[in-house]
């Protein structure tokens, strides 16, 4: 079949097999700490081979100029500058989380998403948590998908205050939709961060999926999450320190290196945009859906 979002080709099966052969925790822990060297005519060379080959324009980041990177990893969790993605203007909008296309989206039917066609996988295998997922019966879903030239840092799509949190160990197939169409349960078995929030339509669960070669996940509650990548580690649900709020817009956590954003909400609680279609870009701060209920306040910390 064709690379169009149908079923598994022949080649997409192929590239999957391949990565289950490879050490993707070693690679993506290599990796990172390439991402860091320092010395100028390395980190400049590869900045400019890799914006070469995935047509970066840096017009919209906070800096233009390669050299004031100190590293690749700087250059690849770039800021945007100011102004640059505003929010809804109105206050009842949930806005896209990221940059990136919009993998698949729509009803969570009795507790199971929609990956590709063939694919689905389980509310609970991907929050690691049977009770929870319950709280996304028949609910809703949307995963985007961050491609490598794609600002990386993800935001709130809503306000939200943060309940808890968990790193769920896993795997780290590439998420890109080659291998979504090849890789049962794709983003259920690859290491991931979930958080859950309390926000004005309810509870809201958001997703970062790890993948190969993504360097580390990064959160503003917790730092840096990985590497390392662990592999025999029980999800644990944590509590923040603080309470924490974030107004919609904010930062929560950035990739070091690309991949997935998975976003879920109760049964009744968005009404996805008529617009939106799998394969679409979005881009930060995009309205993709209406939040029911009065119109959102801010949340007390």
């Amino acid at each position: 079949m064709s690379k169009d979002g149908s079923e598994a080709s022949f080649r997409d099966r192929a590239f999957a097999f391949l990565q289950s052969l490879l050490p993707t925790r070693a690679l993506s822990g290599l990796m990172f700490h390439v991402a860091q060297f320092r010395l100028k005519p390395f980190k400049n060379g590869l900045i400019r081979w890799f914006m070469l080959k995935y047509a970066v324009d840096l017009e919209e980041a906070e800096w233009t100029q390669v050299d004031n990177y100190e590293h690749f990893n700087a250059f690849f969790t770039r800021a945007l500058k100011p102004g640059m993605r505003t929010q809804p203007a109105q206050p009842n909008q949930f806005s896209s989380p990221v940059d990136g296309a919009i993998s698949q989206f729509g009803p969570i039917r009795q507790g199971m998403l929609f990956q590709a066609k063939g694919h689905h996988y389980s509310a609970a295998q991907l929050l690691a948590d049977e009770e929870l997922a319950k709280t996304f019966w028949n609910g809703s879903f949307a995963t985007i998908y961050l491609a490598p030239h794609n600002y990386h840092r993800v935001h709130m799509p809503c306000t939200g205050k943060l309940r808890s949190w968990a790193y769920v160990p896993g795997r780290l197939f590439s998420v890109n939709p080659s291998t979504a169409r090849a890789v049962p349960g794709l983003f259920a078995r690859n290491e991931r961060m979930v958080a859950l929030f309390d926000t004005p339509f309810g509870p809201m669960a958001l997703v970062m999926v790890g993948a190969i070669i993504v360097g580390g996940i990064e959160t503003v509650w917790n730092g840096r999450l990985t590497p390392p990548h662990r592999r025999n580690v029980a999800p644990t649900y944590y509590e923040p320190m603080q309470p924490l709020v974030l107004q919609r817009g904010a930062e929560l956590g950035r990739f070091h290196m690309g991949s997935t954003v998975i976003v879920l909400a109760p049964a009744g609680a968005l009404s996805w945009k008529h617009e939106l279609t799998p394969a679409r870009e979005v881009r930060l701060g995009e309205a993709l859906a209406t939040m029911a209920g009065p119109t959102p306040t801010k949340l007390q910390a």
